[in-house]
């Protein structure tokens, strides 16, 4: 992280309208996404359960964003998980990847529709291959934020996301969350390899400055 500066105020005048250009190692999470062979261990009464899903993904570029000088690309995403057997949604999930060029600070916001909300954070260069963010409950800049319920019988302690682009022009993920479950650990893991499905739309800036009618 750079110096908070003296002036937090003025916002940059270098902002692109072209937001995929700008995305540095998160160009290769834009657009469709879809699997049906993901694996998540997760708790139960009896023990670990392993189940198989299916999964789409969309992540759409979003117009550059700013808190005063500091200047981000992102992705606004949703995550729609169901299992072979049951129609009824296994996961839901919605949030922002967000690139820092000026520091390589990489963010991912989560929020689920169980009462539970976080912001990781990691660091990459932008033509990695792999990319990684974490957070922590208790951490006040890239915590975990959950319901009462949720926090005294299933704790979130910790949550990591590791990602790697393939050759294929799919990218692997392994999401691993270290929870506390009736006073016993437990490593809640998933992972899954995304296969594209529709290429990546232009955010609204850059489509808005495209249908315009060049100048003579």
């Amino acid at each position: 992280m750079l110096p908070i500066p003296a002036d937090i105020f003025t916002e940059p005048t270098n902002v692109s309208p072209d937001t995929l250009a700008n995305l540095g190692p998160l160009r290769g999470l834009a657009g469709l996404w879809q699997a049906d062979k993901g694996v998540d261990i997760n708790p139960k009464a009896e023990g670990p359960e392993r189940r198989v899903f299916i999964e789409h993904v969309r992540m759409d570029p979003i117009d550059a964003q700013t808190n005063g000088p500091q200047l981000f690309y992102g992705l606004r995403y949703h995550i729609h998980i169901n299992t072979p057997e049951e129609d009824i949604t296994f996961h839901d999930q919605v949030g922002y990847w967000l690139w820092e060029p000026a520091t390589g600070l990489i963010m991912q916001t989560v929020a689920i529709p169980r009462g539970q909300v976080l912001l990781a954070a990691g660091h990459a260069g932008p033509n990695d291959k792999k990319i990684s963010v974490a957070a922590k409950r208790g951490d006040t800049k890239y915590g975990i934020c959950s319901t009462e319920f949720l926090d005294e019988a299933f704790r979130t302690d910790s949550y990591r996301i590791d990602i790697t682009f393939n050759d294929d022009d799919s990218w692997t993920y392994l999401v691993q969350t270290d929870l506390f479950v009736h006073g016993k650990p437990f490593n809640h893991h998933d992972t899954n390899t995304l296969k594209r499905a529709a290429a990546p739309t232009a955010n609204p800036l850059a489509a808005i400055l495209g249908q315009r009618p060049v100048k003579k």
